[in-house]
């Protein structure tokens, strides 16, 4: 096990250059969009929202008032309709007009001003203005006002953040770097700007070619991003693993062509609090790339797997974010990378191998992996004794065919929570669907040489029966929930995200610890 020394939380990292691999940035260069209020002036593009049933006069406020009045004036908007026209000053001021309907979602909004960001994007705008109009009190009034500008804002806020480009720049090429808020918005700025911060650099991580992040790489970065926000980070290494008896971890590392993988436990303590168990404990699946080991996958089943390591990218943003804002809770991610790959050397079916915490598992299919390297990470996190444990996996194709990507699947072996755990799925706009978790289901996994059989032959609920299997590595006394990540790309973008790569969980994690609370509404029902 190898400790890295970092600074304390006090201490102000300093800013240091992204480092690379192979001459290529593994964390997103520093700058972002500036977040300014003021007045809507000119700009390349001005973006609004207003109710479905505003009334042309609501527009009045808004610069060269008559241009949106005819969008508004034109045949009645359903709920989710964007129109365009130019403003006649110097820049053309690309005007960008969308309805919602009275009570939308959080989704909603969020999916709108995506819309409404990707036909800003056709300009290629430096400049943005944001604003709404025509809240009464029966279009819910100021608060859905903000909650409208809200989602404006992190659209804005994904679109100016590049992902991973290794094509040669060209002169053209323009990027958002301000965006301006009206001068009355109470909005809370920094929330949404570290929240953005968080789901980006998921996205990031994730859009990394595997040539680029691969074990050694992902390491580098991480003992960088601890010693950036003051984090305590150790590396427990193949060598410490086998002390610790992970050998479900290790054996799907055991295909790698070199003995770099491993699992990363990054700690953030508020203020002087040191000791003591940890409030909450995130766990991320960090599969580098998965070829389906001696089940080898079919190509296109294949060619996008150096994205199944977005549940280690979601956990450790979140971290992030929570030490950024500076929550009191006490927290740790516990990260599991590697690699999923074919050779002499690589793990079998019907192979029987012993987890951390002694649950021996005969081995079915080779290409679920996930979830034999998250038994032994939980199980290590488990031993700190968390209040709360969470985990992000991009996990089985089952939670996929089962909500689309348009959700995620979450699991938790406290009934009482599950409300909450899609209540907060709502909120954030990152919806979740909460599947059953009984007890029977476990007969599916019943082996005759071994404790526990990884998986099922057949694929029936194989989301189920991974949760009820994951469920073996947490002691019960631990409140848990699992998340099936089948969110975390999807074709064409997802709510306000318009990439592929969606950086989703972020903002629904900090919804549930940070907004719902989860801790606290643990209490009295350990």
């Amino acid at each position: 096990m190898i400790r890295v020394s970092l600074p304390s939380v006090k201490q102000a990292p300093k800013r240091s250059a992204s480092l690379s691999r192979r001459g290529r940035a593994l964390l997103p260069p520093a700058g972002a969009a500036r977040i300014l209020r003021a007045r809507a002036g000119e700009s390349d593009a001005l973006l609004a929202i207003v109710p479905e049933t505003a009334a042309p006069e609501s527009c009045a406020a808004l610069p060269e008032s008559q241009r949106w009045r005819d969008l508004l004036a034109r045949e009645r908007a359903r709920a989710g309709t964007v129109r365009t026209t130019s403003l006649a000053n110097r820049r053309q001021t690309l005007a960008v007009l969308g309805f919602v309907k009275s009570g939308a979602s959080a989704f909603e909004r969020l999916a709108l001003a995506g819309r409404m960001m990707k036909e800003a994007a056709d300009v290629g705008p430096q400049a943005i203005g944001l604003a709404t109009a025509g809240f009464s009190a029966a279009a819910g009034g100021p608060a859905a006002a903000e909650a409208s500008l809200e989602a404006l804002l992190a659209a804005a806020l994904a679109q100016a953040f590049a992902l991973p480009s290794y094509r040669a720049p060209t002169p053209e090429e323009r990027h958002l770097t301000r965006i301006e808020l009206p001068a009355g918005s109470k909005l809370d700025t920094r929330y949404a700007e570290i929240c953005a911060q968080g789901t980006n650099l998921a996205r990031w991580l994730t859009a990394l070619p595997p040539n680029m992040l691969d074990c050694r790489g992902y390491r580098a970065a991480l003992t960088q991003l601890a010693r950036r926000h003051g984090l305590e980070m150790t590396w427990i290494g193949e060598q410490a693993l086998r002390r610790a008896g992970a050998d479900a971890f290790l054996a799907v590392a055991a295909g790698n062509e070199s003995p770099g993988a491993g699992i990363a436990h990054l700690r953030y303590r508020p203020g002087r609090r040191r000791r003591g168990p940890p409030d909450l404990a995130l766990v991320g699946k960090g599969i580098l790339f998965d070829t389906g080991g001696i089940n080898l996958k079919a190509h296109r089943s294949m060619l996008d797997m150096h994205t199944d390591m977005g549940g280690s990218a979601v956990a450790l943003a979140t971290l992030l974010a929570i030490a950024q804002l500076r929550a009191p809770i006490a927290a740790d991610a516990w990260l599991a990378i590697t690699e999923n790959n074919i050779g002499p050397r690589a793990y079998r079916p019907q192979q029987v191998v012993r987890a951390a915490n002694g649950v021996t598992i005969q081995v079915i299919h080779t290409d679920a992996e996930g979830r034999m390297a998250l038994a032994d990470t939980l199980a290590l996190a488990a031993r700190t004794r968390p209040r709360f444990m969470l985990d992000f996996a991009t996990l089985t194709g089952a939670c996929v065919y089962s909500l689309t990507e348009r959700m995620s699947g979450v699991f938790t072996n406290r009934p009482q929570l599950a409300g909450k755990l899609v209540e907060a799925g709502r909120e954030s706009g990152e919806r979740v669907w909460a599947f059953p978790f009984d007890a029977d289901f476990d007969s599916d996994l019943e082996s005759k040489i071994a404790d526990v059989l990884q998986c099922a032959t057949e694929g029936k609920g194989d989301h189920i029966l991974a949760a009820r299997f994951l469920s073996r590595f947490v002691p019960e006394e631990i409140p848990w929930a699992h998340m099936d990540l089948s969110s975390a790309t999807r074709a064409g973008g997802l709510g306000h995200v318009n990439t592929e790569v969606t950086g989703f969980g972020v903002r629904y994690a900090l919804e549930l610890i940070l907004k719902q609370d989860i801790l606290k509404s643990l209490e009295g029902h350990q």
